[in-house]
């Protein structure tokens, strides 16, 4: 929400004076109120106001990285041109299926959807 006229943003136009991590001296009392969720303290001079303020930077979600999807190709033996290419774009070579896993973004972006193997 952008502050209004008649309400100013305490920490706008301020200068960081220390940066303390969770457990440092001056953070225990945060620590104590916040937990967990405390990435770190930061502790700001207003020289308007000549106040010093602590703010705070918390935790509020975490949850797993969603995985990249994938599709295994095949490249036949001797196309060492295109084999390359799908190595600097990320594909692995796995011998036990012998077919290369690729990111599918790779997949489409070379073109190569008709040698998508499907039964792996």
């Amino acid at each position: 929400m952008p502050a209004s006229p008649t309400h100013r943003n305490s920490a706008a136009g301020t200068a960081t004076i220390k940066r303390l991590l969770p457990g440092a001296p001056g953070t225990k009392r945060l620590v104590e109120r916040f937990g967990d969720a405390l990435v770190c303290v930061r502790y700001r001079l207003d020289p308007q106001l000549n106040r010093r303020l602590t703010t705070v930077e918390l935790l509020v979600e975490e949850r797993p990285e969603k995985p990249e999807k994938t599709a295994w190709i095949r490249i036949a033996y001797g196309e060492t041109e295109l084999r390359q290419q799908v190595k600097e774009a990320g594909g692995e070579w796995h011998p036990e299926h012998k077919l290369w896993r690729l990111p599918l973004k790779a997949v489409r972006k070379m073109k190569l959807e008709m040698r998508v193997v499907a039964d792996v």
